[in-house]
C-alpha cells in the first residue's frame, strides 16, 4: 500500500482484517515511525484497535524503504493524494505519478498495480504508459479500483460496502482482484468489473451525483423557510421514495470534506477538455458556497442584525462528525466571516482543535460546550456531533449572556429550545422558529 494517507491507511487495516499481508509504505519516517510505535495519525473510529490487532497477528507492517518492500508483492495498491492543482481545478497527479513511476523501478517481478487515488479519466492509461517507461522490462497489470469510503464509516465502508468497482482489462488482473475481494464477495457484496474509464468516471459521478442531493435539499430548505414548510419532513417525504433514497438529504450549511470540492472542481474541468459542459455539476458548486453565504447572513440576523462586539459560542468545525478532517469544512468560510464581522468566537470541537487551531486565527478553543457558550451571546451549530446533541440546554441557555442560538444542523427541535429558555432561535429550512 503506497500511502499512508486516509485512503491508504483504512485500505492497509481493512485488507489485512481480509487475511492477507500488507505492508503501507510512505516516504514520511516520521509518520511510519508513529505508526510503528502504534500511534494513528488521523482519527477514524475503530481504526487504532484494527491496526494493532494486525500489527499483533503479523499480517500488517510499516515501511518506508520502497525495494525492500515490494519483494514478492503480487498486488502493489496506490493510495496517494491528488490534491486539485489551483488551475480550474484540475487534479494534481504528480504524487501518483511518481509513485507509479517509483514503483516500476523498484519491481523484479510480475504485479497488479492497483490505483485507487481519485484519477481523473485516462489516469490510468498514463499510469501504464509511464511505468513501461519507467522500466520496459517490467510485467504489470495496471486496474483502477476508485474508493467509496465515508470518513468516520470508512471501516464499515470498507469491510461492508455496497460495491466494489474493479477497472481491469486483462485476465491476470481480473483473477488477481476477484481473489483479493474474495472475503467480501462471498458475502454477498456486488464486484462490478468495468474498463479502466469507467471505472475512473464511476468515482467521480458518484461524488458529484452526492454532492447535487445535498445541495438540492439546501436550496428546498430556503424555500421552506419563506412559505412555513419544515425541511425535516419535506427531506423525510421525498427520501421515502426509493428513487430518492433518504441519505444525503440533510440540511445544513453546505458540503465540504477532502472529496466533494476538488472532485466537483476536478470533474468540471475533465469535462470541459472533452468539450462537455456540466451545467449540473457547475451550478452544484456555485449553490454550494452561496449556501454558506446564506448561512452567515442567517447568523447575523439570530443575533440581533450585528456581531460587533458580541461573542459566539461555535459547536463544531469538522467538515462533519467522527473525522478530524478540516478539509472544505464550511468552518473556514463561516468563522472568518464572524471575525471580520466583529464577533469573538469562541469554538469546541472533539477532535479538530488541533488542525483547525492553525486554519482559524483568532479564535478562542475551549474543551467544554458549556465554558464555551458561558455568557456568550449567541450559539452556532456547525457539526452534528453526537456530544453537541445530548447537551442539557436549559442549562446552556442558562449559562449565556444572550440565549440564542443558531442551529445549523437542526439537532434540536424548536419547541425544545423555546423550553430551554432560548429567546432567538434559527435552524435550516424550518419556519416555526422564535425570532
Amino acid at each position: 500500500m503506497i500511502g499512508t494517507g486516509y485512503v491508504g491507511l483504512v485500505s492497509g487495516a481493512c485488507l489485512a482484517d481480509l487475511g492477507h499481508h500488507v505492508t503501507c509504505i510512505d516516504r514520511d519516517q516520521g509518520r511510519i515511525a508513529r505508526l510503528i510505535r502504534g500511534e494513528v495519525p488521523i482519527f477514524e473510529p475503530g481504526l487504532q484497535s484494527m491496526l494493532a490487532r494486525n500489527r499483533d497477528l503479523g499480517r500488517l507492517g510499516f515501511a518506508v524503504d520502497l525495494p525492500s518492500a515490494l519483494q514478492g508483492a503480487e498486488v502493489v495498491i496506490i493510495a496517494v493524494g491528488t490534491p486539485s492543482d489551483g488551475v480550474a481545478g484540475a487534479a494534481d497527479l504528480s504524487h501518483v505519478l511518481t509513485a507509479a513511476a517509483e514503483v516500476a523501478r523498484a519491481l523484479t517481478g510480475p504485479a497488479v498495480v492497483v490505483t485507487k487515488s481519485t484519477v481523473p479519466v485516462g489516469t490510468n492509461r498514463r499510469i501504464a504508459a509511464e511505468m513501461r517507461a519507467a522500466n520496459p522490462a517490467i510485467a504489470v497489470d495496471v486496474v483502477s479500483n476508485p474508493e467509496f469510503l465515508r470518513e468516520g464509516a470508512a471501516i464499515a465502508d470498507f469491510m461492508q460496502p455496497d460495491r466494489v468497482i474493479i477497472g481491469a482489462e486483462t485476465d491476470r488482473a481480473r483473477t488477481v482482484m476477484a481473489d483479493l475481494y474474495r472475503p467480501l464477495s462471498g458475502q454477498g457484496v456486488p464486484i462490478l468489473f468495468t474498463g479502466l474509464e469507467s471505472a475512473e468516471l464511476t468515482k467521480y459521478a458518484a461524488n458529484a451525483f452526492l454532492a447535487t442531493k445535498i445541495t438540492f435539499i439546501n436550496e428546498i430548505a430556503a424555500l421552506c423557510e419563506r412559505t412555513g414548510a419544515d425541511v425535516t419532513v419535506v427531506a423525510r417525504g421525498m427520501g421515502l421514495d426509493p428513487r430518492i433514497g433518504a441519505s444525503y438529504l440533510q440540511a445544513g450549511p453546505g458540503f465540504g470534506g477532502s472529496c466533494f470540492p476538488k472532485d466537483n472542481s476536478a470533474l468540471l474541468r475533465m469535462a470541459a477538455e472533452h468539450g462537455v459542459h456540466l451545467q449540473v455539476v457547475q451550478s452544484v458548486i456555485a449553490a454550494n458556497e452561496d449556501i454558506k453565504r446564506r448561512m452567515v447572513e442567517k447568523i447575523v440576523t439570530t443575533a440581533g442584525g450585528s456581531l460587533a462586539g458580541k461573542t459566539v459560542a461555535v459547536f463544531g468545525v469538522t467538515f462533519k462528525p467522527d473525522t478530524d478532517d478540516m478539509r472544505g469544512a464550511p468552518a473556514l468560510t463561516i468563522l472568518p466571516a464572524l471575525l471580520a464581522a466583529g464577533a469573538r468566537v469562541r469554538a469546541t470541537d472533539p477532535q479538530g482543535r488541533s488542525e483547525a487551531m492553525a486554519l482559524l486565527p483568532g479564535v478562542d478553543w475551549h474543551d467544554d460546550p458549556y465554558q464555551a457558550a458561558l455568557a456568550a451571546d449567541l450559539v452556532v451549530v456547525l457539526t452534528e456531533w453526537d456530544l453537541f446533541r445530548h447537551l442539557d440546554l436549559r442549562r446552556l441557555a442558562q449559562g449565556m449572556a444572550s440565549p440564542a442560538i443558531a442551529d445549523l444542523r437542526n439537532l434540536y427541535h424548536p419547541e425544545d429550545l423555546r423550553q430551554a429558555g432560548f429567546a432567538r432561535i434559527a435552524g435550516v429550512g424550518r419556519s416555526d422558529e422564535a425570532r
